[in-house]
């Protein structure tokens, strides 16, 4: 009997990167999976992908209006959740005298404000004992040039993790972070060789994360596995954050 069996979970941002290889992982395991994304297209070349144990729906994570619409549309079809993956977000990039205010707004309004609502919208329809697990990121720890609206943001859904759980707790709801440093996927094609060597000259362990490797760390964060585990932050960096 696989880990996830009879259990129903929900990936948002499951279409691409870390939150596709989660949402593909947890099928593997057994899991019925609902994953959300913004674009339709995607959705249903996903969808098929990923096969009927999934259902796609689409959803912006940083809007409220999109985070309670998501918990309409799972109380209408009668799914109640054994764990959450809160991947969907934001990445904004620039330096200081550059972030301008609707870069901050897009970047708190996903990693944050979306986050947290949706969690709100959710729980209602967690099963006691359920998992949640958010998408840090180790910019909260390094201090990148760059990265300050970003590294804030993620900082404060790493301090959610605590809060909530403290919250949830009592009906046997956990709430853990998984924060990944790099890890490749499609989207580091954009920087170019030289821009992804100087980036992984910064890893200790010498390469990329794989996203089946933040995939299994989710899935473990998830399960009765790590029942003992809460309000905790686990970094899979490579050794970038502590070496």
């Amino acid at each position: 009997m696989a880990r996830f069996d009879n259990k129903s979970v929900l990936v948002t941002g499951g279409t691409s990167g870390i939150g596709l290889g989660s949402a593909q992982a947890f099928i593997d395991a057994g899991a019925r999976v609902v994953f959300t994304g913004r674009d339709a297209g995607t959705l249903d070349r996903v969808q098929k992908q990923l096969g009927d144990r999934a259902i796609g729906l689409q959803n912006d994570s940083g809007r409220i209006a999109d985070a309670q619409a998501l918990a309409e549309q799972l109380t209408h079809r009668g799914i109640m959740l054994d764990a959450v993956f809160i991947n969907a977000g934001a990445a904004k990039f620039g330096a200081l005298a550059d972030i301008t205010e609707a870069q901050w707004d897009t970047s708190f309004d996903a990693n944050v404000k979306g986050a947290f609502f949706q969690i709100q919208a959710l729980a209602p329809l967690l099963n006691p004992g359920a998992s949640i697990v958010l998408n840090g990121s180790i910019n909260a720890h390094i201090g990148m040039p760059g990265s300050s609206v970003y590294a804030a943001s993620k900082a404060a859904l790493i301090s959610l993790a605590k809060t909530l759980s403290a919250e949830l707790l009592p009906r046997g709801i956990r709430v853990n972070v998984i924060s990944p440093g790099p890890v490749w996927t499609p989207l580091h094609a954009q920087f170019g060789s030289e821009g992804n060597a100087q980036v992984q000259s910064r890893i200790p362990l010498g390469r990329f994360g794989k996203v089946e490797e933040i995939a299994a760390t989710v899935l473990h964060l998830a399960s009765p596995e790590s029942g003992f585990i809460v309000g905790a932050e686990i970094i899979a960096d490579g050794g970038m954050s502590t070496l």
